[in-house]
Order: structure tokens, then C-alpha cells, then sequence
């Protein structure tokens, strides 16, 4: 038998038990290999799927009402209350979905539950509207440090220049560092406990300010497009009355929506009080805030920049002559915010209605009013620079 062996061995042929062997390894390497093609192609199947699914929420969206987040020294305390606030959008649609921020905290802000409705008037929704956020088909979500989250859509029937009321629920106690101080609009703090959707809500506490919320977008037509207002206290509506919407944003938004070759654009403020080119004040300067808060909005085609008063005013009113800036040093902080927006494609507008000659003389500069004037006619002249109003208004007739 061994001879046989040797022989079938040495004319290249393999025994029964070697062939048996052989056979069953060839076996397995079928049933890995076919394991293996099973598995890629359930791959293949739940990649179409999920990509199928983006698809179908891939939506052209654009934001209709944005507040830019600041930090704040000595921030509110909420406990496990729910935070209503109310926001005036601009541009309307049937889907809407809203981004929140923790840009300034220091650990994680747990969401417990956000709810989206249209608002009433004070307190109240109109419940048939409620409409609960989720965050990747959840109801919670914790937004890390310096992070934020956008939810996921809802259908909901907004009308253009409308009142919405979102509410939050923070379970925990939370510094509310991430706030937009002037919102000028009503915010209402309940006792403790969630009662977002609740058909009114009993507050122990009002502010005017906007705390993690930043931003509500809308799925529109393909030729929707934002403009961002990137300003300071002018801008923000700082001294116009409360609860009323009369910021020159919220203006120049109806002036556009009320023309039909203009109704598809929206306005986005994200005007600071005290905000500063070069230098950090009640906000941070606008060259570092400049990306989030105006080049990364969602639709932004248009930036109007209104700033410049307050790097000249504000060193002499609170004494500080170590942020006492030139002229030429805020000309060029204009036109790195012209070539970082072209460089997006974007399209610029300087203001010059924000020229303040009643404030200026109280600044330390010998002709504060001069130095404004030289720095808007030297930026107006920067090679990229866009069209230049001294009426807002004037912008509304152009498009």
C-alpha cells in the first residue's frame, strides 16, 4: 500500500484520505468565500439603503431666523425647567428643523426633550402645531462643549414672517452660558419639570434673551438663499421695542418678502451689542466669529457687514488704551472678511448707515467721525469689495 501511495504521489495524484481531506477544505473555502460574498452584498444592500434614505431627506435648506451665541460672565441657572422661546422667522415652508448650541459650555448640555410649535402670542402654541424634535430618531441628545446639533426635520406648515415657539427641557442643572443676550423678544422659564407641547406655559421666570438656540432652517426652493446681517448693536436691535420685530433686519425681510423677485430670500441677524472687528467685548470680535455665525449658515449668499463704530469707541469709554486700534488696522480686518467670504463664493455688502456721529466724540480719537468715514471709503475701494449702501433699503431695491 505504501508503495501505491508513493507512486500516485510521484506521478502527481492524491490518495483517498488526501483526497478526502481536500475535499472537504475546498468545501469550507466555498463556504467562506460564499460568506464573504453574502456579507458584501448585505453591505452593499444596507449602504443603498441608508444612502436611498438621505436622499429622500436631501432637501435644499435655508436658515429663516438666527441669533449668534455669546458667553456670558454670570449665566442663569436652569434646573430641570423647560425654556420656551419665541423666534420671528422670515422665509416659510413645510419642513423645518432647528440647530442648537453649546458653543460656550464647558461639559455636555443634555437635551431631555425639544418641541417645535406655532406661537400664540405670549406663553401659548397652538397645539395642532406641536411638532416633537428628534435628534437621529431620538428624543434626547447631549451636545458636547463647544459643539452643536442640528434636529432632525419636521413636517410643520410655517408661514413666512411667523411667530414660532420652541421649547426646550433641561433636566439638569445647567449654567446657561451659551445665550444671546439682546433677543428683545420674550422667553419663558417654567417651574420645574417638562412641559414642552404644552398648550401654555406657566413661568416663574422671563428674560429677554435666547439661551442654546441658535438657528431654524426650512426646506425651500432650489433658489432660496440667506442674507447674513453681520453686525453690532445696530444690527442687533438694541433700544427698539421688545416683542415687536422691529430690528432693521426684520424690516428689510418684509421689504423683501413683500416683492415677489425677492420673496425667496431670507435674513439671518447676526448682529452682537458691543461687537468689535478686531477685539472680543460683549461678544466675540467679528473676524473670529465670522465663520460660524455668518460664512457657514445654511443658504448664505449675501453678508451685510455693519461693524467698525465700536473698536473706535469703545477703548475711550471703558479706558482700556491697550485696544485703541487705527484706522488701517480696521480696514484690513474689513477686507479679510471680504476675501474669506468671496473665497466661499459669497457675495458682500458694507454698511455704512451705521455711522454714529452722536456717539463718536465720545471716543478718544481726535476726529473718531473722520477715522469712520476713511475706513469705509479705503474698504469700500478693496478690489473685492461688493456694493456699498448708506440706506438698507436701498439693497432691498437692488434685488
Amino acid at each position: 500500500m505504501s508503495s501505491l501511495t508513493q507512486i500516485l504521489k510521484c506521478r502527481g495524484r492524491t490518495t483517498p484520505s488526501e483526497a478526502g481531506v481536500a475535499d472537504v477544505r475546498s468545501r469550507r473555502r466555498s463556504l467562506a468565500t460564499g460568506a464573504a460574498i453574502l456579507l458584501a452584498l448585505s453591505a452593499i444592500v444596507f449602504t443603498t439603503s441608508v444612502i436611498a434614505t438621505e436622499r429622500r431627506d436631501d432637501a435644499h435648506w435655508v436658515g429663516t431666523w438666527s441669533a449668534s451665541p455669546q458667553g456670558v460672565a454670570a449665566p442663569i441657572q436652569i434646573n430641570g425647567q423647560t425654556v420656551r422661546q419665541i423666534v420671528h422667522t422670515t422665509l416659510g415652508g413645510e419642513r423645518v428643523r432647528v440647530r442648537f448650541s453649546n458653543a460656550y459650555g464647558t461639559s455636555g448640555l443634555v437635551i431631555g426633550s425639544a418641541h417645535v410649535a406655532i406661537s400664540t402670542g405670549g406663553a401659548s402654541i397652538s397645539s395642532g402645531t406641536d411638532r416633537v424634535l428628534k435628534f437621529n430618531g431620538s428624543p434626547t441628545i447631549t451636545i458636547p462643549a463647544g459643539a452643536l446639533v442640528v434636529s432632525d426635520p419636521v413636517t410643520f406648515n410655517m408661514p413666512a414672517l411667523s411667530d414660532l415657539a420652541v421649547d426646550l427641557y433641561l433636566p439638569e442643572n445647567v449654567a446657561a452660558t451659551t445665550q444671546h443676550s439682546v433677543g428683545l423678544q420674550t422667553t419663558y422659564i417654567s417651574a420645574s419639570g417638562d412641559f414642552t407641547g404644552a398648550a401654555a406655559i406657566e413661568s416663574t421666570t422671563t428674560t429677554q434673551s435666547y439661551y442654546f438656540l441658535t438657528g431654524v432652517e426650512v426646506s425651500a426652493s432650489n433658489r432660496a438663499r440667506a442674507i447674513v446681517t453681520l453686525g453690532d448693536s445696530v444690527t442687533d436691535g438694541f433700544g427698539s421695542t421688545p416683542d415687536t420685530n422691529q430690528r432693521w433686519p426684520n424690516l428689510l425681510a418684509e421689504r423683501l418678502s413683500s416683492n415677489w423677485a425677492t420673496s425667496r430670500l431670507t435674513v439671518l441677524n447676526a448682529g452682537v451689542s458691543g461687537n468689535r472687528v478686531l477685539h472680543d467685548f460683549v461678544g466675540t470680535s467679528a473676524l473670529a466669529r465670522l465663520d460660524r455665525d455668518t460664512l457657514v449658515q445654511t443658504g448664505v449668499k449675501y453678508v451685510i457687514v455693519g461693524e467698525g463704530n465700536n473698536d473706535l469707541l469703545i477703548p475711550g469709554l471703558i479706558g482700556n488704551p491697550a485696544e485703541v486700534v487705527t484706522v488701517a488696522q480696521i480696514i484690513q480686518g474689513h477686507r479679510q472678511m471680504i476675501d474669506r467670504a468671496h473665497a466661499l463664493g459669497l457675495r458682500d455688502v458694507l454698511q455704512l448707515s451705521g455711522l454714529l456721529a452722536g456717539d463718536v466724540k465720545q471716543s478718544r480719537n481726535d476726529n473718531p467721525t473722520g477715522d469712520l468715514q476713511v475706513a469705509a471709503d479705503r474698504t469700500r475701494h478693496h478690489p473685492l469689495c461688493g456694493p456699498v449702501v448708506s440706506s438698507l433699503f436701498s439693497l432691498a431695491a437692488r434685488c
